[in-house]
């Protein structure tokens, strides 16, 4: 089975998000991903991945109990819909 194409999920994650993570300026990319998750519909796929990235920068700086719990609550939305979920490279990436 082939991969699913993930470049208009990729494309969520706002720009400033990635270069003030790159940057190290975690409360920065924090803030940004979450704007960007808030305008989505909650539970959502689309929401999912802003969600599961957030909750990995939020495991980045140390905030493991929010963290995870965000990752709990976006990988059962990725995972009910067969997809990938998004890595810490997603930031990374330019």
């Amino acid at each position: 089975m082939a991969e699913p194409d993930l470049t208009p999920l990729r494309a969520l994650v706002p720009e400033g998000a990635r270069v003030a993570f790159r940057e190290g300026d975690e409360g920065l990319a924090l803030t940004l991903l979450r704007r960007a998750r808030d305008v989505r519909a909650p539970g959502s796929v689309e929401w999912a991945v802003l969600e599961r990235l957030t909750g990995l920068v939020l495991i980045h700086v140390l905030r493991e109990v929010e963290g995870t719990f965000a990752l709990e609550r976006a990988d059962a939305v990725l995972d009910a819909a067969d997809l990938p979920r998004p890595t810490l490279a997603w930031l990374e990436d330019t």
